[in-house]
């Protein structure tokens, strides 16, 4: 078994990556603090050719030095929009025929293993603040909310690794 170079890894130009077939997904961060999680959330949906990401509320946006640590460059590659309010949102994309769902811990949550996508739809996932999730509002907004199922004692994960684990997923399905 030989590692690989970069010049074998077959990587994008930007502008193939903007042409690229998109994977018929959307990320909302609700209120995310951290700029690490922002960053890495941009370097998954690049790895996974996710349409686009919505930065709401106080969630920071590029250009951002500590953002570009751990984005690496995917905030030039995967589009994105601020918005201020993330409620407005959801009910924009409902309009459009988007189906909403929060990543959160809540009665009646599907687990992710047992969700299955429509691959003729379009979704948009919502991900939220570090310490207290989806909000409330946002949540009884959606579609539905998925839960990825944690066994330890703590119940929470890191909001890059939910988005990582959720994305992944997702994109599989489609893929299959």
């Amino acid at each position: 078994m030989r590692k690989l170079e970069n010049n074998e890894l077959g990587r994008k130009s930007i502008e193939a990556f903007k042409e690229s077939v998109k994977t018929p997904v959307i990320i909302l961060l609700e209120d995310v603090r951290s700029l690490h999680n922002i960053g890495s959330v941009f370097r998954t949906a690049d790895a996974f050719l996710i349409e686009k990401i919505y930065l709401c509320g106080i969630t920071a946006t590029p250009p951002n030095k500590e953002i570009h640590k751990t984005a690496l460059g995917a905030t030039d590659t995967v589009t994105w929009e601020h918005r201020k309010n993330t409620l407005e949102l959801i009910h924009e994309l409902k309009n459009n025929n988007i189906i909403t769902l929060a990543i959160e811990q809540v009665e009646s949550a599907v687990f992710l293993q047992d969700f299955k996508v429509d691959k003729n739809a379009k979704y948009a996932i919502v991900f939220g603040n570090e310490v207290h999730g989806v909000t409330q509002e946002a949540v009884a907004l959606c579609d539905g909310c998925i839960e990825i199922p944690q066994l330890g004692t703590k119940h929470s994960l890191n909001i890059a690794v939910s988005a990582g684990i959720t994305i992944w997923d997702l994109f599989k399905q489609f893929r299959a």
